[in-house]
């Protein structure tokens, strides 16, 4: 089995709840980045022995919160050593809107998994697309390169649509399975 790391910022518990669908599909360990932007103890050593590590983050004001990218500044240290060169990685986010410019935050997890000479998993499930398709289907954001959710601005964690959380668990499976053919 291989070792998985998803390491995630939430600010209001959405993309707490995203992390952990992941980490169930992926088998995965939870890492969260605090309310300041920084790893707990020992979380710098987890990342470098992971194989594959998976970015989550809220999507505010068409990026990456702060505190994510924080923890992307931080990861210079590895980049300068090239720790993380060869893993897996992959991202997912959440905003309030529909859009909500989501596609940037899986751009700037992209960008900063090359940054690291990893390689990319995206998400791997059609799109719900139909005239049939409804909200709570699998992918019915029509995402390709990581794991997207939309919960509107005054609806709590526990609201959730259930299609967003069970295309990330799937995300986080689809994960898990690269990552046991990359170790071949």
């Amino acid at each position: 089995m291989s070792n998985i790391v998803v390491v995630y910022h939430s600010g209001y518990g959405h993309t707490q709840r995203m992390a952990q669908s992941v980490a169930q599909g992926a088998g995965a360990q939870l890492l969260a980045i605090d309310a300041d932007g920084n790893l707990p103890e020992g979380g710098w050593e987890l990342l470098a022995a992971a194989d594959a590590i998976v970015f989550g983050a809220p999507t505010y004001m068409g990026a990456p919160s702060w505190q994510f990218k924080k923890f992307a500044d931080a990861s210079s240290k590895a980049w300068f050593v090239q720790a993380w060169k060869d893993k897996l990685f992959a991202g997912f986010t959440n905003s309030a809107s529909v859009q909500g410019d989501k596609q940037v935050t899986l751009d700037y997890f992209y960008h900063l998994s090359m940054q690291h000479g990893g390689v990319w998993v995206g998400l791997g499930l059609l799109p719900s697309n139909t005239k049939a398709a409804q909200r709570n289907d699998l992918n019915w954001m029509g995402s390709f390169s990581g794991a997207m959710a939309q919960s509107p601005s005054d609806a709590s964690a526990g609201e959730m649509a259930a299609g967003d959380l069970e295309t990330a668990r799937q995300f986080g499976d689809r994960v898990a399975k690269s990552a046991a053919r990359w170790a071949k």
